[in-house]
């Protein structure tokens, strides 16, 4: 079984460090979200990326979203980033929106989460992870990271135990095409209130 490590009180423990360390050498960290725990890999790493979709028997055609520190962190990673998508992260970043964007010649899905032993892991990593939920493909989302530990057992490394994640509804996963929400999962945020505010950044464009 995997090591597990109870962080639920101290992020600025040495198991931020360990658990960089693990993903740094192309292993499987399960960390807590605001929404689901998941499982993260280097996205540098293919050995590793590939290793998540085993674990999860993932369709290998479904790609594996990213997790940033913030907004300078997607930026970085060569994100573009249009007008109305920059208000959506603006407004609710860190929180459950994933946003898909072009990155080079590939599309991406990025989001920023709100909890603290994710950012803090995050920071310590580089600042982007390539983040799933922690469960088997088709079944309930793991809320703790007992639930993870029971679905993904041996195919991962390290566990951080940071207690029931708040949330546990996944992000609504977007994208925005010719100034127009595009839902490709609806999750945690009103599709209303997203709409809103895109309706709201097009009109100051026109």
């Amino acid at each position: 079984m995997p090591r597990v490590i109870d962080i639920a009180f101290d992020v600025g423990c040495d198991a931020i460090e360990e658990a960089a360390a693990v993903l740094g050498e192309g292993g499987l960290v399960v960390m807590p979200t605001d929404t689901v725990y998941g499982v993260a890999a280097d996205p540098s790493l293919d050995i590793a990326v590939a290793r998540i979709y085993g674990a999860k028997r993932r369709d290998p055609e479904k790609p594996l979203p990213l997790l940033a520190g913030d907004l300078r962190d997607v930026l970085e990673f060569g994100a573009t980033l249009g007008k109305c998508e920059m208000e959506l992260a603006g407004r609710f970043w860190p929180g459950p929106l994933t946003l898909v964007v072009r990155a080079g010649d590939v599309e991406e899905g990025f989001r920023v989460p709100d909890h603290e032993v994710a950012l803090a892991l995050l920071r310590k990593a580089g600042g982007i992870l390539r983040v799933t939920s922690a469960n088997m493909s088709g079944q309930p989302e793991a809320l703790t990271a007992e639930a993870a530990v029971e679905a993904l057992g041996d195919s991962v490394d390290l566990v951080l135990d940071a207690g029931p994640v708040p949330g546990g509804t996944p992000s609504s996963v977007i994208r925005i095409v010719d100034g127009k929400v595009e839902m490709l999962r609806a999750g945690a945020l009103n599709s209303e209130v997203i709409a809103s505010v895109v309706d709201a950044c097009r009109d100051n464009l026109e």
